[in-house]
C-alpha cells in the first residue's frame, strides 16, 4: 500500500476541499503585516494608518473584481457567501417588496415609491431544489414573509432545465438564483444561458459563486449576472471574509440586511476586517494566474482516482454530471455500505458524506435526492475533493484505503450488499 506524503506528519490524507481549503502560505504572508504593522481601520480617514488600510482593501476588491471581469466599485465585502446570499436574495425581493407598499417583516406597512404604485407586484423568486443550505432557507423566510417562490427541479446529472426556466419567468419574477457549482456534486450550471434568459426576461439574475470563483472562468458582462456571492476560505484565503458582486449598469438596487454606520455603499454596515479582505485578494489573484494548470492537474488526479476505484470495486455511481463537473470533485455512491460507516472506517483520510453546512442534520442529501437517488443509495454516498495541495501519492493511498475499506463494508454486510444488488 502507497503511505501519505511524508509532509502530513501522521495526519489524515486531506480530501474536502469543497468544505474548505487551507490558506495559501503566499496568502498568509501577505496578510500577516495588516494584523501587527498596518493595523488601521481603513474608515479612519483622519490618519496615514487609516489611510494605508484603505488602500490595502481597495488593491483587494480591484483584485476580485479582475478575476470576474468586475468594476472595483461593484465589489463588496462580506462575512462570507452565506452572507452574501441572504442580502442578495432578500435585499433584491425585498425592495421590490418595499416599492409596492407590502407589509414589513414586523408588520408595518412600507411607503411605496412615486409612480410605482400601478405596476405589476414583483414578489415571485426562482431558485433551484439544489441549491446551497443558506440560499434554500433564504428563500424559505421569504416565503414566510408572503413572496412567492419557485423552486426548479434537476434532471439526473444534476442541470437544470433552461425551458423549465423559461417557463418559471413570471412578470411578478424579480429575481432568479441558481448556483455555479454544486457543492457536493461539482456540476456546473449554464451559466451564460441562464444570464441570457434572465437578461431577455428583464429579471436580476443571482448566482452563489462559492465553489465556482477560483475554480472556473468566470465573466460577469458575457454571463449577464447580475450579483455573485463569493467566499474565502473556498479558493484558499481566510475563513470570516466574503463579497458580493452587485452590478452598477444596469443597476441593480438592493436593501441591506445589516444596520450601522454606512460602510460599504451602506450595504454591508460594520468596519471592514483589513487582513482578511487582503487575503481574499492575494487568493484572487493566485486563482487568475493558476487556473488552467491547476484545473489540468486536478482533472488528471481525479481521473486517476475514479479508475483506480473502478478497476478494484463493482456497483460504484458517479453523482452528477462528470463532464461538466469541476475537475476537483467526486461523489460516488458505494452500493451495499452506509457512507458514514465508510468515514469512520477511514481514519487516514478526511472525505465527507455531504456538504459541511448540513452535517448537522442526518437525513439524505437534498441533493443527491434531487437527482433521483433512493435513500439508500444516497445513504451510500461520499464527496471527494481534490485541492491545490493533493498529490498522485495521495491519490494512490486513498484509492487504495478507500477500496479496500469497501469491502471489508460489504464482506461484513452481505445481507445489505445482497439487497443493493
Amino acid at each position: 500500500m502507497t503511505e501519505p506524503t511524508p509532509y502530513r506528519k501522521g495526519r489524515p490524507v486531506y480530501l474536502d476541499y469543497q468544505a474548505t481549503t487551507p490558506v495559501d502560505p503566499r496568502v498568509l504572508d501577505a496578510m500577516m503585516p495588516f494584523f501587527t504593522e498596518k493595523f488601521g481601520n481603513p474608515h479612519s480617514r483622519d490618519h496615514f494608518y487609516g489611510w494605508e488600510a484603505e488602500d490595502a482593501v481597495e488593491s483587494a476588491r480591484g483584485q476580485i473584481a479582475a478575476l470576474i471581469g468586475a468594476g472595483e466599485k461593484e465589489i463588496i465585502f462580506t462575512s462570507g457567501a452565506t452572507e452574501s446570499n441572504n442580502l442578495a436574495i432578500k435585499g433584491v425581493a425585498r425592495l421590490h417588496d418595499k416599492r409596492r407598499g407590502r407589509a414589513s417583516p414586523n408588520g408595518s406597512v412600507r411607503n411605496r415609491t412615486p409612480g410605482q404604485g400601478n405596476k405589476k407586484d414583483k414578489n415571485h423568486i426562482i431558485t433551484c431544489a439544489t441549491e446551497h443550505k443558506c440560499v434554500l432557507e433564504s428563500c424559505a423566510a421569504l416565503e414566510r414573509e408572503g413572496f412567492e417562490l419557485t423552486y426548479l427541479s434537476v434532471g439526473p446529472r444534476g442541470l437544470i432545465d433552461l425551458d423549465q426556466l423559461r417557463d418559471a419567468i413570471t412578470d411578478s419574477t424579480s429575481l432568479v438564483s441558481i448556483m455555479g457549482v454544486n457543492n457536493e456534486i461539482g456540476v456546473i450550471q449554464p451559466l451564460a444561458e441562464i444570464g441570457k434568459l434572465c437578461r431577455e426576461a428583464g429579471v436580476f439574475f443571482h448566482t452563489d459563486a462559492a465553489q465556482a470563483f477560483g475554480r472556473i472562468p468566470l465573466d460577469v458582462d458575457a454571463m449577464s449576472i447580475d450579483l455573485m456571492s463569493i467566499s474565502g476560505h473556498k479558493v484558499y484565503g481566510p475563513m470570516g471574509i466574503g463579497a458580493l458582486y452587485v452590478r452598477r449598469r444596469p443597476r441593480v438596487r438592493l436593501e441591506a440586511i445589516i444596520d450601522g454606520g454606512g460602510q460599504e455603499q451602506g450595504l454591508r454596515s460594520g468596519t471592514v476586517p483589513t487582513p482578511l479582505c487582503v487575503g481574499l485578494g492575494i487568493a484572487a489573484e493566485i486563482a487568475a494566474a493558476d487556473m488552467d494548470e491547476e484545473a489540468t492537474r486536478l482533472k488528471g488526479l481525479r481521473d486517476l482516482l475514479l479508475d483506480k476505484i473502478l478497476m478494484r470495486l463493482d456497483d460504484v455511481t458517479v453523482n452528477g454530471d462528470l463532464d461538466a463537473r469541476i475537475p476537483g470533485n467526486l461523489n460516488l455512491s458505494f452500493a451495499g455500505i452506509r457512507a458514514e460507516d465508510l468515514t469512520a472506517g477511514l481514519k487516514d483520510l478526511a472525505i465527507s458524506t455531504g456538504s459541511a453546512c448540513s452535517s448537522a442534520t442526518v437525513e439524505p442529501s437534498h441533493v443527491l435526492r434531487a437527482l433521483g437517488l433512493d435513500d439508500e443509495l444516497s445513504a451510500a454516498s461520499v464527496r471527494i475533493g481534490l485541492g491545490r495541495m493533493t498529490c498522485e501519492d495521495d491519490i494512490n493511498f486513498a484509492a487504495e484505503t478507500i477500496a479496500s475499506e469497501v469491502e471489508r463494508l460489504r464482506r461484513d454486510n452481505p445481507r445489505r450488499q445482497t439487497s443493493a444488488a
